[in-house]
C-alpha cells in the first residue's frame, strides 16, 4: 500500500488513520472543520459504554463489555470513572422491567448491584420501579483529541483541516479524490490506493456529489443540553430506561453534566435512502432552529427525580446523530462498514458509539481492506 486517505477527523477517522499508518502507508486525513473531533465525537452524551444501554440487542451489549475494558486500558487518562452511575427502570412506560434488566446484566456479565438507600430516597417511587448501581464511565473529549492528536503526528499522518472531499472517482488501479474548502475554488485532486470515508452523517455527501449510491441512513437534529446539577447529584450519572426518558451524567470536558432525553433530545429527522434525494446534514443542521427544549426537559425529568429540578442549564450542543435504519427497531448500534463501495478501494465505515473503532478496525483487517496499490 502507498497513499492512503481518510476523510473526516472524528475519533473514528484517526484511529483507522493511525491504524493504517502504523502498517506502512503513507496516510492523508482530510477534516472539514479546523481541529479533530470537534463534531459528533465531542457532542455527545460522552458516555463510555459497558452494555447497560441495550437490553434489547444482546449482540451489542456483548461487544461494548469486550470493548469497555479496552478502551479503558488504552484511553485511562482520558476517561472520568470517578463519579457512581445509577441505571433506574421507569414505569409504566418502560419496556423492561427491573427482574428482566437485572437477568440481562447477568446474562452480559455486566456487575448490576441496588443502589444505596440515599440514591433510592431521590426518586418517585410512583414512576421508578427499580434503582441500580453499575460499572460506566465517560469519556473528556478534549482530552482524548489531545491525546490522537499526538499519536496521529507520532505515527506520521498529515492532517489537513478546513478540508472537505467533495468527489471521488477510479483512475487506472487506483482512486482520486477531490478536496478542497467549501466554498472556495482551489479543489484539488489527490491520488490514492485506498479511500476510507469516515464523515459520519456526511458520509453520503461524497457519494452523492460523486453520482455513487446512497448508503441508507436515519438523521436526527439533536440536541444535548448541559448543566449544573445540584451538589448532592454532583459525582452521579442517571439513566432512566428503556423508554421515552432521559439521561444525566458527568461531562468531563465542560465540569458540567450532559442532560438528554429521548423525547425531546431529537428535534428533526429524515432519511437518506437509495434512489432518493440527498440532503446535506450539515445544511439541515445549519438552517434548523436553536430553540432549546431544555425546560421541558427538566419539568419531565423532574417527576422522576424531583431534585433535578434544581438543575440549572448552561448551554446546548446541536449536532446530527447518524444511525442505521435497523438500530430503530432494537437499539442496536452495530458499525457500518461498507467495503468497496462502488468503487474498488474505496470503503465507508461508520460507528454509533465510540468503542465501536475496535469493530471497525478488526473488520477492516479481516477483510483486508487496508490493502491497496496503484498510487504514488
Amino acid at each position: 500500500m502507498n497513499r492512503a486517505i481518510v476523510i473526516g477527523g472524528g475519533f473514528f477517522g484517526a484511529c483507522i488513520a493511525e491504524h493504517l499508518a502504523r502498517k506502512g502507508a503513507k496516510v492523508h486525513l482530510f477534516e472539514k472543520e479546523d481541529a479533530l473531533m470537534t463534531r459528533a465525537s465531542f457532542n455527545n452524551q460522552a458516555r463510555v459504554h459497558n452494555g447497560y444501554h441495550y437490553p434489547r440487542s444482546v449482540l451489542t451489549a456483548l461487544r461494548s463489555r469486550l470493548s469497555f475494558p479496552r478502551f479503558v486500558s488504552e484511553f485511562r487518562d482520558c476517561v472520568d470513572a470517578s463519579f457512581e452511575m445509577q441505571y433506574l427502570i421507569g414505569k409504566p412506560l418502560g419496556k423492561v422491567t427491573g427482574r428482566q434488566f437485572q437477568k440481562f446484566c447477568d446474562r452480559v456479565g455486566a456487575r448490576c448491584v441496588p443502589a444505596s438507600h440515599a440514591m433510592q430516597k431521590l426518586v418517585n417511587p410512583g414512576l421508578i420501579e427499580a434503582c441500580f448501581s453499575v460499572t460506566e464511565y465517560a469519556f473528556d473529549a478534549v482530552a482524548l483529541r489531545e491525546k490522537m492528536m499526538g499519536r496521529l503526528a507520532d505515527a506520521g499522518v498529515q492532517l489537513h483541516f478546513g478540508t472537505s472531499a467533495r468527489r471521488i472517482r477510479r483512475e487506472g488501479p487506483g482512486l482520486v479524490v477531490e478536496v478542497g474548502r467549501e466554498g472556495g475554488d482551489d479543489w484539488i485532486e489527490v491520488p490514492a490506493s485506498v479511500v476510507f470515508n469516515c464523515a459520519y452523517s456526511r458520509i453520503n455527501y461524497l457519494n452523492a456529489n460523486s453520482g455513487l449510491e446512497l448508503i441508507p441512513l436515519k438523521h436526527e437534529v439533536t440536541e444535548m443540553c448541559l448543566v449544573e446539577v445540584p451538589h448532592e447529584l454532583r459525582d452521579v450519572g442517571i439513566t432512566v430506561m428503556c423508554g421515552p426518558f432521559f439521561s444525566v451524567m458527568p461531562f468531563p470536558s465542560a465540569r458540567l453534566h450532559s442532560f438528554s432525553h429521548v423525547r425531546y433530545t431529537p428535534r428533526l429527522e429524515w432519511s437518506d435512502e437509495q434512489g432518493g434525494q440527498y440532503a446535506d446534514s450539515q445544511r439541515v443542521l445549519d438552517e434548523h432552529g436553536r430553540a432549546s427544549a431544555w425546560r421541558h426537559m427538566r419539568k419531565d425529568a423532574a417527576r422522576y427525580i424531583p431534585l433535578l429540578d434544581g438543575c440549572v442549564y448552561r448551554r446546548s450542543l446541536w449536532e446530527t446523530k447518524t444511525v442505521l435504519p435497523r438500530s430503530e427497531s432494537d437499539d442496536s448500534r452495530p458499525i457500518l462498514l461498507k467495503a468497496n463501495h462502488s468503487l474498488e478501494g474505496f470503503h465507508c465505515v461508520m460507528g454509533g458509539k465510540i468503542d465501536n473503532v475496535y469493530d471497525a478496525i478488526d473488520a477492516i483487517e479481516t477483510k483486508g481492506l487496508a490493502e491497496g496499490g496503484g498510487a504514488e
